[in-house]
Parts: structure tokens; C-alpha cells; sequence
């Protein structure tokens, strides 16, 4: 297996991630279609198993204690802030594209922006980081980088299909009821475009890299024009 790039190297230090074993960090950064030289290349997906979970306790920790939030309000905040969509746009802002290690195909495919991608990478090296230094260290630096987020409002306002179900009960209208219309592109860089509908009243459409958020966004849509 080929060491760290030097550059990569540089970039993690730069952003709080003191690499002591390379091995870790590059299995972190590593997509299932990689292939080293025909070598066995480990991907991420164990260690975004465990950095999705480093993740969610110190977000939770951070949002017990900040103040007095009811548990249905804690949970729906912490949803936000550990999504893949907050983990891809976390992983963009500090420059982890250049850095994911893909398969050619996966790479000409978009993948180095595949929201999925990204998203999994983040918490992958979330999961490194707490094998190679502890969860304190980890927590410190999830703290950090998603500091605009956890002081922001992300997280705080109802979610849209909740938002949608509720207005169609109060309207006395027909249950929401959502349709994958398209779904296109690979399984690693895939985009899914999906119809909400109430009966007798209409429908709007939406597109996203994942389901749900494509189910997010048209219950979105529905409000903004029948709300």
C-alpha cells in the first residue's frame, strides 16, 4: 500500500488531524473503488461506522448542554447536524475533495463531489482520528469544525415533511404521499427526483443526491406554492 501523500499529509495536520499511523488515515480517505495497483486497498466504511457514532455523542453532548431543549427539539437538531448533507458540506469547506482516494471510473463519474462520498470520508476520518487519539480529540475537533453550525440555526426549524404533514392535517387535506419519479446516475454518484402529492390540492417535485433529501425539498416546494 503507497504512504500518505505528502500534500495530504500537510492538509490534515492543517486542520487538526496528527497522523502517528498512516494506516488509519488512509482507509479513511480510501472509496470502495480504489484499487492501489491492483493491491487490497481497505476503504472507509468501517471507520465511517465508527466515526458516525463519535459524531453523533459529541453533537448530542454539545446539545444537552446547551441549553434546555425538550427531547423532541434535541433530536431534531442533532438529525441535522450529523446528516450526510452537513458531513459533505463540512468535508467541502475544509478542502477534502482533492484529497478522497477514488477508482477512475468512480472520479470521472463526479464522485469527488457525490454528496454520499463525502459525507462518508468526513466521518471516516472522524473515526480515524478517535483510533489514533481518543475520543477527546475528536470531539474537540468535530467542535471546531462544525462550530458555525452548532451556534447557527441549522437543525432549529421544523423540517419540511413534518412541516407538511401538519399543515395537510390542519387543512383537513389527504395524507402526503411521495413518489421516486427518477432516479439516475451510479450508485456512488446517484440522484434521485421525487413528486409529493396531496390529493385534490396538487404536487411539486424535487431532485437531490439522496432520497430523502429529494423528499425534503419537494415537501419544501409544496409549501412555498400551496401553503
Amino acid at each position: 500500500m503507497s504512504g500518505l501523500d505528502p500534500a495530504t499529509r500537510d492538509w490534515l495536520a492543517s486542520h487538526g488531524f496528527e497522523v502517528v499511523n498512516e494506516a488509519p488515515w488512509l482507509e479513511a480517505l480510501t472509496h470502495g473503488s480504489f484499487n492501489g495497483s491492483g493491491a487490497e486497498v481497505a476503504d472507509y466504511q468501517r471507520l465511517e461506522f465508527l466515526g458516525d457514532r463519535v459524531l453523533g455523542l459529541s453533537v448530542a453532548a454539545w446539545l444537552f448542554r446547551a441549553g434546555n431543549a425538550p427531547e423532541g427539539k434535541l433530536s431534531q437538531r442533532l438529525n441535522a447536524l450529523v446528516s450526510g448533507m452537513t458531513c459533505a458540506r463540512i468535508a467541502r469547506k475544509i478542502g477534502l475533495p482533492a484529497h478522497v482516494r477514488l477508482g477512475k471510473q468512480a472520479r470521472d463519474d463526479g464522485g469527488a463531489d457525490s454528496d454520499k462520498i463525502l459525507g462518508d470520508a468526513m466521518e471516516a476520518l472522524i473515526g480515524a482520528c478517535f483510533i489514533e487519539h481518543g475520543f477527546d480529540t475528536a470531539r474537540d475537533i468535530i467542535y471546531r469544525l462544525w462550530a458555525h453550525e452548532l451556534e447557527g440555526d441549522i437543525g432549529k426549524a421544523k423540517h419540511p415533511k413534518s412541516a407538511l404533514q401538519e399543515w395537510a392535517a390542519g387543512n383537513r387535506r389527504a395524507t402526503p404521499v411521495y413518489e421516486v419519479t427518477d432516479r439516475s446516475g451510479p450508485d456512488h454518484a446517484a440522484r434521485f427526483t421525487v413528486r409529493v402529492t396531496i390529493r385534490n390540492v396538487g404536487s411539486a417535485e424535487a431532485s437531490a443526491t439522496s432520497k430523502s433529501e429529494a423528499e425534503k425539498l419537494a415537501a419544501k416546494a409544496f409549501l412555498e406554492a400551496y401553503g
